[in-house]
């Protein structure tokens, strides 16, 4: 029987594999996933016309409690926002520079073997940089 960490991780892996196709289905290029600078990580990087998107994604299986976006509370989203700075500044990161930075959330809660996928363009604004 699989462990807990590995059903985890797997679901985990499963979820960034839909939000990445749902992203590419609006017209996104997927730039990056699993971007990390030291201990900071990003679930995809990605760019459409209207800039440049660091998408943090939250997969669960059947939404009991709160609702998976619920979970990228104000510290998470300072860590996001840590990690973009630094993506920025590297080689593949640079060109983007001069883009408008978007910070989304992607939320996929799985019921039985169905994937309701929810895209929060924008979720929030970093105004603590």
């Amino acid at each position: 029987m699989e462990s807990n960490g590995n059903f985890r991780q797997e679901l985990g892996r499963l979820g960034e594999d839909l939000a990445c196709d749902f992203l590419r289905s609006k017209g996104h290029t997927i730039l990056e996933r699993n971007y990390r600078s030291g201990h900071l990580e990003i679930d995809i990087i990605s760019f459409d016309p209207e800039g440049i998107h660091f998408v943090e994604v939250k997969t669960r299986k059947m939404s009991i409690q709160a609702p998976p976006q619920d979970n990228v509370d104000p510290r998470k989203q300072r860590r996001i926002v840590k990690a973009a700075q630094a993506f920025l500044k590297t080689r593949k990161g640079l060109p983007y520079g001069s883009h408008e930075c978007l910070f989304d959330i992607v939320a996929v809660t799985f019921v039985a073997d169905d994937a309701h996928i929810e895209w929060f363009p924008q979720a929030y604004i970093p105004i603590y940089i």
